[in-house]
């Protein structure tokens, strides 16, 4: 029997209840992406938050709290075949206890420790990537991620941008991170309450400032200006920032022509960027 679910966390973990108290699953799918097979029937689960805790806390308490994260990072990725890396890993978890993070090379582990740490790594990455526009009353910033890390960058920028209003908005998704601009110093609720994550299809970026573009125009300036051509390293550069997050970075912008005659005389000599971008969030 497939389990088709509604895409939610909640709705995946009641598939997994249902796996095990009501007919064995051969597989969970989104069903927005599922492609009906004659050879398999398939079967609509309705989210229930109630079955879902259940077995939030089987994982917490059966295996261990480190796997209940591992299973959630999976979850935001975007890899086609999650669900079932999921549903194999707490299979195998729920048999061996917190000793099956310890079978590295075992193939229901070793995809999904695989997987996490692309969605980890690609969290880390953008903490020092993402770059913040000044919108006039509020911060935004833009990016598109291969996976969907938002829910691993709120704590970070709300306690970083403790005392400013701020939008981190996933292009690729259509979703963003609101956060109010309430100060922590005067805010006793836990940090991952301050902030929530909502559909987002705005494209604010063609309401920026004028002020906001002179300061980005100078900021691509002086890139232009401090680049050495003798150290110039385009290896490491794409190692440390790929190409695929560049189109949301100040730097990679090429200046709109005219704005100073003496930035274009310089990129037409050099038009490179730095080895390694300045780390700021």
């Amino acid at each position: 029997m497939d389990y088709l679910y509604d895409g939610s966390f909640d709705g995946l973990l009641t598939c997994i209840y249902h796996h095990y108290y009501r007919e064995a699953a051969t597989g969970i799918y989104p069903q927005s992406f599922y492609q009906p097979n004659l050879l398999s029937p398939s079967m609509v689960v309705e989210t229930d938050p109630a079955l879902a805790d259940r077995v939030y806390r089987a994982i917490e308490e059966k295996i261990s709290a480190r796997a209940l994260e591992t299973v959630y990072h999976v979850y935001i990725s975007s890899a086609p075949d999650k669900e079932n890396l999921i549903l194999g890993y707490i299979g195998l978890g729920f048999k061996m206890g917190a000793k099956v993070d310890h079978y590295h090379s075992h193939p229901a582990v070793y995809p999904v420790h695989r997987l996490e740490r692309k969605v980890i790594g690609e969290a880390h990455r953008l903490l020092g990537l993402l770059r913040f526009a000044d919108m006039g009353g509020f911060l935004y910033a833009v990016m598109a991620p291969d996976h969907n890390v938002l829910p691993l960058l709120g704590d970070h920028f709300a306690e970083r941008l403790a005392g400013e209003r701020w939008i981190i908005h996933d292009k690729k998704r259509s979703l963003a991170i609101i956060y109010n601009g309430r100060d922590s110093s005067s805010c006793k609720s836990p940090v991952r309450s301050r902030w929530y994550i909502t559909d987002f299809s705005y494209n604010l970026e063609d309401n920026m400032p004028e002020s906001e573009r002179r300061w980005q125009r100078l900021w691509q300036t002086y890139f232009q200006k401090v680049s050495i051509e003798s150290r110039y390293n385009p290896r490491l550069q794409s190692r440390c920032v790929p190409h695929r997050y560049r189109r949301y970075l100040v730097e990679f912008q090429i200046p709109a022509p005219g704005h100073d005659s003496e930035t274009e005389d310089s990129r037409k000599r050099f038009p490179r960027t730095p080895s390694i971008p300045p780390h700021s969030g």
